[in-house]
């Protein structure tokens, strides 16, 4: 279970979050949207250690974020917003580097990288330099990289962006795939599709949570139209 509590994070002493908590259960998929500069793409960057909060705490199953950041970063995947593999290496080579990176046994590498590409539909890409890939293509190999070692947390920041219908569905498939064993957190501003595989919105608006909308139990077009209210102010 990832617990987020009082977060808070300025820049240049300008407040960017305000004391933003939640929780995110596993097998649950909890978005986080907002407009520009609600401060998502710094949350996932606080969630992911890649930044350091001002206050408040991060835990994965009682782990301390900032406290034991290596036994943190172990139960962690992270797909940053914009994803930079290293395009000189296949696809094969470049997911075999990172699972060894992320401290997986050498023996368990192969096992890992099959199971990561059987679940981003990229089997037919293992032998392509990455350079040669789609922007969309590209996407789904970082993904496959946050998926490596079947983490306990998936950070996904603005993971359907540049992705055309198909492959959002194939992106979607694979979220509920790792719902199965990860507490899930997606940013994005495509409500429709991601009213279809969550099971929270969580809405931020100037840093802070100002709502939280369930998914369980709602049609999606009735969960957009809600979601849609809390941006722009309809939403109590």
């Amino acid at each position: 279970m990832l617990e987020v509590r009082n977060l808070s994070f300025a820049y240049r002493r300008t407040p960017v979050l305000r004391d933003v908590s939640f929780v995110a259960s596993p097998g649950e998929v909890v978005a986080v949207v907002g407009g520009n500069g609600a401060g998502k793409t710094t949350l996932m960057r606080l969630l992911a250690t890649v930044m350091v909060p001002d206050g408040g705490a991060i835990l994965s199953d009682g782990v301390d974020a900032f406290g034991y950041p290596l036994r943190y970063r172990r139960q962690l995947g992270y797909l940053a917003e914009d994803p930079q593999p290293y395009e000189d290496m296949t696809v094969k080579e470049y997911l075999a580097y990172r699972a060894l990176l992320k401290g997986e046994p050498a023996k368990r590498v192969r096992r890992r990288v099959s199971e990561a590409s059987d679940m981003c539909r990229i089997d037919g890409l293992m032998r392509s330099t990455i350079r040669n890939l789609s922007r969309g293509q590209k996407k789904r190999v970082a993904l496959a990289d946050a998926l490596l070692l079947r983490p306990r947390v998936l950070l996904l920041d603005d993971f359907l962006a540049g992705l055309d219908h198909e492959m959002r569905d194939v992106a979607g498939a694979v979220l509920s795939e790792a719902a199965a064993f990860s507490s899930v957190i997606v940013t994005g501003h495509e409500l429709e599709d991601l009213a279809r595989w969550t099971t929270r919105f969580v809405v931020l608006k100037g840093g802070v949570i100002s709502t939280v909308i369930p998914s369980v139990g709602v049609e999606p077009a009735d969960l957009v139209a809600r979601v849609r209210g809390a941006l722009t102010g309809g939403e109590s």
